[in-house]
């Protein structure tokens, strides 16, 4: 989840001295001593809230609360302090605007932990209560926080226009404030992470809004001083106005003016410069895009048409052979991922399906293929959804295979579909035995990262699902969560 851009300013201005449990905790944690900063922020909160400093207690029970869960994924523990937390506020002697100002503190850690378990619902709930919250703070910091952290909701459940909407009324505000750096600090920001969620729609739109608010700034800064420098010319003619008993004075303020009026041509002109090497920036910047863009459509298409011109002699050889089986199966895939890299967004046939034979018709497909002792689950509710049944069969057939080649011997297998909300819904394909590495669950989706040897898998089927997923506007990761084996969720949208 991402560092919130105003968090320590809704701490609280700390002019008290910060104590010397909560050094040894940033020390511990700059170190990555997890536990040690962990069991120090806990003890600087306890100490902070025994001599009534509540904002600084709040800050340290916060910052332990995110070191439970953030690498360690202890959530119980993580939720547990911050009931603490709340009951300490509860007792304080604050009163009622400061109250809700350290419980939007709490609120919001809870909000961002379930932002990170993917629990919409109760995300939706905290976020209810947090808005309510910074009503009562009454504070400009924690109002323009609620802004940023709403967008930030939004855009963690695909919610972008909404998100778009709040986000630009941040922008519009903090710009109209004159606080330039912030705003621009904030559109890095959420660039940032949509680069490292690997969002390129949400980052490509961000991008486009930031320039655009880009120029205006920087039209609006150039106004400014153009006014500033007005502002002075009339002023001084009025000092010229008054003084007019002395030819000296005036002919001083002539000067004054003369030079005046030169710094502002030279600023007129400084301006138009900076703004024209932008905007030409800007536009060399979207070429560089395209040009970009045109060059991996045309890779693509060249690499399926290589394999085009191959697929007629491979279909002559022995598909018996394990290799050439290998180059044939090779062959299919990169055609299809380059076709699904430089299709168009054109709408996909979808069909209304019914869940449960429809789950029961892939799993069957594997039941000659698993090990002994093996157990095949289904878990589908009596209920229909609107699907593009090509991707989705084979995205699901594709995951099922895999369960059925990493599955040991005794284990289970199962396919699952759950309804997630009035337009989202996931299917579920879950296997016990060894986890995928953390390290290695976003290289899974990554095609031509490594030479492997062909008769042992080309590395090629995730990644096309993963895009089969994109092109249906959903989302295909490995759930984090799961520590039995591994577990795939597709995320649909209806």
């Amino acid at each position: 989840m991402v560092n919130l851009l105003f968090c320590c300013t809704l701490a609280g201005a700390q002019t008290e001295q910060k104590s010397g449990l909560q050094q040894h905790a940033e020390a511990e944690d700059a170190k990555g001593n997890i536990a040690g900063a962990r069991f120090n922020y806990i003890r600087a909160f306890e100490d902070y809230a025994a001599k009534g400093q509540m904002k600084q207690a709040v800050t340290c029970g916060v910052k332990a609360t995110s070191l439970y869960y953030k690498k360690e994924n202890y959530y119980k523990e993580a939720f547990d302090l911050l009931r603490r937390i709340d009951q300490t506020i509860l007792a304080s002697k604050q009163d009622g605007a400061a109250k809700s100002g350290l419980f939007y503190l709490t609120t919001k850690e809870r909000l961002q932990m379930y932002m990170k378990l993917r629990k919409a619902e109760s995300a939706k709930s905290q976020l209810a209560i947090l808005e309510s919250q910074a009503s009562a703070a009454g504070s400009e910091e924690v109002a323009n926080d609620m802004l940023y952290t709403k967008a930030i909701y939004y855009y963690t459940f695909g919610l972008n226009e909404r998100g778009n909407a709040v986000f630009k009324e941040m922008a519009a505000k903090l710009t109209a404030q004159k606080e330039y750096d912030k705003v621009d600090e904030v559109y890095q920001t959420l660039i940032a992470n949509g680069r490292r969620s690997n969002n390129a729609s949400m980052v490509a739109q961000t991008y486009q809004n930031y320039i655009v608010w880009k120029d205006s700034v920087t039209a609006q800064k150039t106004a400014d001083e153009i006014a500033a420098l007005k502002q002075q010319i009339a002023d001084n003619e009025a000092d010229i106005a008054e003084k007019d008993s002395s030819l000296t004075t005036r002919w001083m303020m002539i000067v004054g003016l003369g030079i005046l009026a030169i710094a502002l041509a030279a600023v007129l002109v400084a301006g138009a410069l900076v703004l024209m090497r932008f905007i030409l920036l800007t536009r060399k910047q979207k070429k560089t895009i395209k040009t970009a863009n045109e060059n991996n459509a045309l890779k693509a298409k060249f690499i399926s048409n290589i394999s085009a011109q191959l697929e007629p002699t491979l279909s002559k050889l022995d598909s018996r052979i394990p290799e050439v089986k290998a180059l044939q199966e090779f062959s299919q895939h990169i055609q299809t991922l380059s076709a699904l890299e430089t299709a168009t967004d054109e709408p996909l046939e979808m069909a209304e399906t019914q869940i449960p034979p429809f789950c029961e018709g892939l799993v069957d497909g594997i039941r000659n293929k698993v090990k002994k002792g093996v157990v095949l689950k289904v878990n589908a509710p009596k209920m229909s959804a609107v699907i593009n049944k090509e991707y989705v069969s084979h995205i699901l057939q594709h995951l099922l295979d895999n369960a059925a080649d990493f599955t040991p011997e005794g284990g289970t297998i199962t396919l699952e579909y759950k309804k997630r909300g009035a337009r989202k819904f996931q299917f579920l394909v879950t296997n016990t035995g060894e986890c995928i590495p953390e390290e290695k669950r976003e290289d899974v989706f990554k095609p031509f990262l490594e030479v492997k040897d062909l008769t042992t898998g080309d590395g090629l089927g995730l990644p096309i699902c993963k895009l089969m997923a994109a092109k249906m506007n959903g989302e295909l990761d490995i759930d984090p969560e799961f520590t039995k084996g591994t577990r795939f969720v597709l995320d649909l949208y209806s």
